[in-house]
């Protein structure tokens, strides 16, 4: 899979490209990104590629001139790229998105800057916006980075355990269960004896079990919309009842 990311920092990229999970995704070439610095694509010779907003206000908007050109000669190679606007009034990024965009073979992020960018460019060169939270950052570089680390790891290949994806938080709705390690004590806390005692099903039961309790108390609105099974429905009625019983 390949990703391009038109940028006006395009240092912010260098390290975290170079990084763990997604460092050796990129050196074994199951995913390439390239950066490209928007300065490149201005027209004039002060590589100038923002401007104060028409009607007035404070802050700049990125011209749609250098955002054109950089999608043009981008698109000039095959196969063409499904362009991404980075914004806070996008689509919000979840697991399903990233699963979505995981199934492309190229995508294109435009990272906005300041005010945001001409509105333009969202009209004629963006597929779709996405935003990866109800928040506001400085600009579309850690959210390209976020979509970029999130997209890799579905990639087939990039880690060690290829079932892992489809075990994590949000892989099915649901946030995922506890983990522990050694050792089995630690400051009076222990392990779960049912993690201990090696039997399978029961800790498959158990997990399951800990993944519906954990998303029913901190994200009831996952669990509102995900499919359960009749195994399910039968532990949360487990842990309502041990709910009930705490309570006495």
């Amino acid at each position: 899979m390949r990703f391009d990311v038109v940028t006006i920092f395009p240092e912010y990229f260098t390290s975290p490209l170079q990084c763990s999970i997604l460092g050796r995704a990129v050196e074994a070439g199951l995913v390439t990104v390239y950066i490209h610095n928007l300065r490149d694509f201005a027209p004039d010779r002060h590589r100038v590629v923002d401007d104060y907003p028409y009607g007035g206000g404070g802050g700049m908007v990125l011209k749609p001139e250098p955002l054109f050109a950089a999608h043009q000669a981008l698109s000039a190679e095959p196969p063409a790229p499904y362009v991404v606007l980075l914004s806070p009034q996008g689509r919000v990024f979840t697991q399903k998105v990233a699963e979505e965009l995981a199934e492309r073979p190229r995508v294109l992020l435009l990272c906005g800057h300041y005010e945001g960018v001409d509105e333009r460019v969202r009209e004629a060169l963006a597929d779709e916006e996405i935003s990866v939270g109800d928040y506001v950052l400085t600009g579309g570089e850690p959210a390209a980075l976020v979509i970029i680390d999130a997209v890799t790891r579905l990639l087939p290949g990039v880690l060690g355990d290829e079932q892992a994806p489809a075990k994590d938080s949000f892989a099915e709705g649901l946030l995922e269960y506890p983990h522990y390690t050694r050792p089995a004590e630690w400051r009076g806390r222990r392990v779960p004896e049912v993690l201990l005692s090696g039997h399978h099903e029961q800790i498959r039961r158990w997990r399951r079990k800990e993944s519906l309790r954990r998303t029913q108390q901190r994200r009831p609105d996952l669990l509102a919309k995900a499919t359960l099974t009749r195994e399910d429905h039968e532990l949360l009625a487990e842990i309502a009842a041990e709910q009930e019983a705490w309570e006495w």
